[in-house]
């Protein structure tokens, strides 16, 4: 479920300095209870690797409707979008909706999680953020473990409502039961959700 609060505006603070792994292992409960796939991994490297790894297996290439959508965050600087690109035919950083709407896979990089719910949660105010998370089949979502907090109100003591105009609440795929109350996966957004928990999300000095 994709939900986006759009009333008021909430930016993020930064993220917790130390996780508990009793929170971490919450969060991995609660996002696999409700569908979505969690990785764990030790720093941004890794990460790109995983992430490259899972496009090449989920068949991303330059065919149509075969490409993968990536929304640029600091994490992954100019160079490492170069290779990226090289390494896999089909990705692109160039966001728009027309590509993301024809994208296998969307990738992009969440500000914070909850422990309580497994949910995802995002400053969005940028378009191409949104277009990655809700239009491709697969979102790949990467979450520094130092962002995860215990639940909603810790997220709330975190924000400030001045300055941004979206904030995303991801909590596993899309999934609805409204059609003769059959429950239903991917309908309003994608299907499958893989998360991947980076340590040290940082690019090393």
């Amino acid at each position: 479920m994709n939900a986006i609060l759009n009333p008021s505006n909430f930016p993020l603070a930064g993220n917790s300095p130390f996780v508990s792994p009793a929170l971490v292992e919450s969060f991995k409960t609660r996002a696999g209870a409700v569908g979505a796939e969690v990785e764990r991994v030790a720093n941004r490297e890794l990460a790109l690797e995983f992430v490259v790894r899972h496009l090449l297996q989920a068949g991303v290439t330059e065919k149509p409707h075969c490409g993968a959508v990536w929304a640029a965050s600091p994490p992954v600087g100019p160079s490492d979008r170069r290779k990226l690109e090289e390494a896999v035919p089909g990705l692109t950083f160039a966001v728009t909706r027309e590509l993301a709407a024809d994208a296998k896979v969307g990738i992009s990089q969440m500000d914070w999680g909850l422990a309580n719910t497994g949910t995802l949660v995002q400053s969005a105010d940028e378009v191409e953020k949104r277009l990655v998370s809700m239009l491709p089949a697969l979102h790949i979502a990467l979450l520094s473990t130092g962002a995860l907090l215990p639940d909603l109100p810790s997220l709330l003591t975190r924000i400030d409502p001045r300055q941004s105009a979206y904030l995303s609440f991801i909590t596993g795929p899309s999934r609805t039961a409204d059609i003769e109350r059959v429950l239903t996966i991917g309908v309003h957004g994608p299907e499958r959700l893989v998360i991947v928990l980076v340590d040290h999300l940082e690019v090393a000095s």
